[in-house]
């Protein structure tokens, strides 16, 4: 029983990342249809650029973790965004209008020269942070065993919850929320009614880009440790997430992050930790198969 329900927590909280990173694969489908495949790696700049944030901060002294993690934060997250930026403009934008194979041949190149400038600027290793934010609840011992709940394992909960909230008020109650809707029933249509698609569509990356900024801070915080190649197994792990609840749902982005988190969770704990990811992806063929449009997701009806 502790066993178990300390695997669940690990499972939530690894979830509630993928959730993150999914929700920002999500926005994107959900107005233009396509998957930014790029994507993971902007979660993983972003987790380095908070890494170089909090050094270059602690070598000009400031020693304070709040002060030192949002400074960290909001310039990552700055920067982060130039590069969500320049992915929809170089890779997406000039494609737009082109077969839909060739964005995500795009995508896949952009993928790979971020990937490789990373480790080129960064080298292969992998970069270790220090715990800034120690501490647990102890919630049961049984046994020997002791169940324990950190504080970075809330605040990944707090933060994914909290995001998840504020852009769902974001895209159903703002006029930027009402100019997404609008791009994704109809683009063309969206355009002649006066909405600056292009403008939505280089807001929606940006966002995007800042939201995997959050989940490579909170990625950073709860592992210490980071190398070039996290974006791509988190990125797969986490469109499979939003593949799984629903593809342009963002509560079907969270959901399906905490379904792959749990399975890989309880399948490593269980079961063998080498075969973690066949589970996980052999979960969501058979979602596939008898639910297409995933748990949350909505079937495409094609007017005629």
């Amino acid at each position: 029983m502790a066993y178990a329900l300390q695997q669940l927590i690990n499972g939530v909280t690894l979830g509630m990342i993928y959730g993150l990173i999914a929700v920002g694969y999500t926005m994107v489908y959900g107005i233009i249809g396509m998957i930014n495949f790029a994507h993971g790696d902007v979660f993983m700049v972003g987790a380095f650029l908070t890494l170089i944030g909090l050094t270059l901060l602690g070598g000009f002294g400031i020693t304070s973790v709040p002060i030192a993690l949002a400074l960290a934060f909001i310039a990552a997250a700055a920067i982060a965004a130039v590069y969500g930026w320049t992915i929809e403009r170089v890779a997406y934008r000039p494609l737009r209008g082109s077969f839909r194979l060739a964005p995500l041949i795009s995508a896949i190149g952009m993928s790979i020269v971020l990937q490789n400038f990373v480790q080129v600027s960064q080298g292969a290793r992998d970069l270790n942070l220090q715990p800034l934010i120690p501490g647990s609840i102890r919630l049961m011992n049984q046994g020997g065993f002791a169940v324990e709940l950190s504080w970075m394992q809330v605040l990944i909960s707090v933060v994914t919850l909290a995001i998840l909230a504020v852009f769902t008020w974001l895209v159903t109650r703002t006029p930027l929320g009402r100019a997404m809707r609008a791009c994704e029933q109809d683009l063309k249509m969206a355009s002649l009614l006066g909405i600056d698609t292009d403008k939505t569509i280089s807001l929606t990356f940006v966002i995007g880009a800042a939201l995997a900024t959050v989940a490579g801070l909170l990625f950073l915080l709860y592992y210490g440790s980071i190398n070039f190649f996290i974006g791509f197994s988190a990125g797969i792990k986490a469109f499979t997430a939003a593949v799984l609840g629903g593809i342009g749902s963002l509560p079907g982005a969270v959901l399906g992050g905490l379904a792959i988190g749990l399975i890989e969770s309880f399948w490593s704990g269980y079961a063998s930790v080498p075969y973690k990811n066949v589970a996980a992806f052999s979960v969501l063929a058979i979602v596939l198969i008898f639910l297409p449009s995933g748990l949350l997701g909505r079937a495409d009806v094609e007017k005629v």
